[in-house]
């Protein structure tokens, strides 16, 4: 059984606001993330999770530069 890479979208609190489009493979899914991310904060997305199917693998990761 193939699961589905997907995105959640999240504010600042964690609060999930939406769900990406569903991906085949990890990468494909990093990719589009790594495109999209500007789209995203200009939508009010503060951060993303990874999940593969119903499994999360990462997160939350922020998606606003790192102020050092």
């Amino acid at each position: 059984m193939t699961m589905a890479w997907t995105w959640t979208f999240e504010s600042s609190t964690g609060e999930v606001t939406g769900r990406s489009e569903e991906f085949d493979n990890r990468g494909d899914a990093e990719s589009w993330v790594g495109e999209a991310f500007g789209e995203l904060l200009e939508q009010g997305i503060d951060q993303v999770r990874l999940f593969d199917g119903e499994s999360e693998i990462y997160g939350p990761m922020s998606l606003h530069a790192e102020n050092n």
